[in-house]
Formats: structure tokens, sequence, C-alpha cells
């Protein structure tokens, strides 16, 4: 679901999903104009972002636009800034709120934090952790906790957050890989994959995908399977994510690997999540 603007870079955006081959049925022509990110790379690899958008169309989500979501969806993922900016947020909290209740969605969630943008840490705060309570599944980065909670160590917030009520919550280190937390279990950590740095912009996304993607291969996106997934499996998973992470950071623009490229990466034999 995308609100596109109707303008160039719109009309860019959904024309590239629609050659993707993306369902656009759920994504409507927005009046206002198009969100515009900047992103510059420093020499350490560090991304920042400038962002112009004011009234633009990410935004101004509808009940009614929210209403043409598929029935037959199984996972719902939501995030960033999107997440806190009116008067969207409250109507795809709200949407997020209902699905997660049914036993039929994942909810998804990743604050994907922008300090420039987002306000007061209070009310960042406040607002991350609304979201994290109606979510199964929550990922975050090592950027995001510390600026989050600067005076907490990430296993500590993994603690607090999975107190909230979602079933696995992953905190990742850029090379140094990631670790996944469930209420009452040792953290599971992987490590990160040695790679060739060419551009780092999508990563974390990149990383949310290959997340989402490992559970519904596994058949594990249903909320209340993936509360029973095993140490072994989500190791698996998060290996899987890294790895998309890794060959997304290999080349330039966020351009993530497609699927049959994922299992091509993939070492051969047998896997302990199958």
């Amino acid at each position: 679901m995308a609100r596109f603007a109707d303008d160039r870079y719109g009309r860019l955006l959904r024309r590239a999903a629609a050659e993707e081959g993306i369902d656009l049925s759920a994504a409507p022509h927005a009046a206002e104009r198009a969100t515009v990110a900047s992103a510059s790379v420093d020499a350490a690899e560090q991304v920042t972002y400038t962002f112009e958008m004011a009234g633009t169309a990410d935004w101004q989500w509808t009940a009614a636009e929210l209403r043409a979501i598929d029935p037959a969806t199984q996972v719902l993922h939501f995030g960033s800034i999107a997440a806190w900016t009116p008067p969207g947020a409250d109507r795809i909290a709200g949407l997020a709120r209902e699905l997660g209740t049914t036993g039929s969605v994942l909810i998804s969630y990743d604050p994907n934090i922008r300090p420039a943008v987002i306000g007061p840490r209070e009310r960042a705060v406040a607002v991350v952790e609304r979201n994290i309570g109606l979510a199964h599944v929550v990922k975050a980065s090592r950027e995001d906790v510390e600026w989050l909670y600067p005076e907490l160590q990430a296993d500590q917030v993994a603690a607090r957050w999975g107190a909230l009520g979602p079933a696995v919550v992953v905190v990742t280190d850029g090379a140094n890989g990631a670790s996944a937390y469930r209420p009452g279990g040792p953290p599971v950590r992987r490590p990160g994959r040695p790679v060739e740095v060419i551009d780092t912009i999508g990563a974390g996304d990149a990383f949310t995908a290959g997340l989402l993607t490992g559970l519904v291969r596994r058949r594990l996106c249903r909320s209340g399977r993936v509360g029973e997934i095993s140490e072994g499996t989500l190791a698996d998973i998060l290996d899987e994510a890294v790895l998309v992470s890794a060959l997304t950071c290999e080349r330039a623009g966020a351009d993530p690997p497609r699927l049959d490229e994922l299992r091509r990466s993939l070492p051969a034999g047998p896997r302990r999540g199958g």
C-alpha cells in the first residue's frame, strides 16, 4: 500500500512498482505532491537524509483508503515517518491494531528513526512504544535504539520492548550482524557478512524484507506461530536477512536481491530451519 502522488516523482514510483509486478489496487492516486528525501553518504559510508515533506502525499491516509487492503493479507508492515506523522499515523495504527487481533495477519514494525523530523525524544519514545505494542515482530537498528534510549544497552531495550507484546524483537548492528530476542528466551545472535560496500542506502529495509520473507517461506506468518519459532529456525531466518542486506550493500542504490538471487546465494546443504 502506498499513496503515490500524481506528479513526476509519484508517477516514477508507480511505474517502477508496476514493472516489478506489484499489485497497486490499494495504492491511491494522491492529490498532494510527493515527499522528496535526499541522501548524502560520507567517507565512513554513513548516510544522512534531508526531507521535503510538509503536507505531502505519504502522510494523508484516510480511513477509506486503508480499507482497500486486500482481505487475504498475511503480513502488514508499517513504520518510519508515516508511523508518526499526522494525520495518517493514527489511522495506520488503528489498522494495525484491528488486523493484529484477528490472528491471521502478522504485524511487523520498524521505527526507522529520523531524528531530524521525529521531534523531541520523549514524544518519539511514546509513539514508538505505542506502535511496538501493536506488533508481533519488531526490527530496529542499533542507531535507533541508541537515539531513543541513550542510557540503555540494546539487550535492555529489547527486554523493555518484549514486555509490550511482540513475540520477536530484532536489533541490527551493521557489519556486526543482528540479534533476536524472545520473551523468556536467550538472545539469538548472528554475525554479519563481509562485503565490499558500495552503498548502504536501503540496507535496513532490505534486512526487514529478508526477515519477513523468511517467516512467510516457512509459513510462520500467522501471529500465533511466530511466537513458537525455534531458536534454530530463527537463526536461519536472521542469516537470510543478513544476506539480503549484505547483497543490497554491494550495489548502488536501494536495490535488494530478488528471491531467486537469494536462493542462489544461500549455502548448500541442510539448514536448521528448512
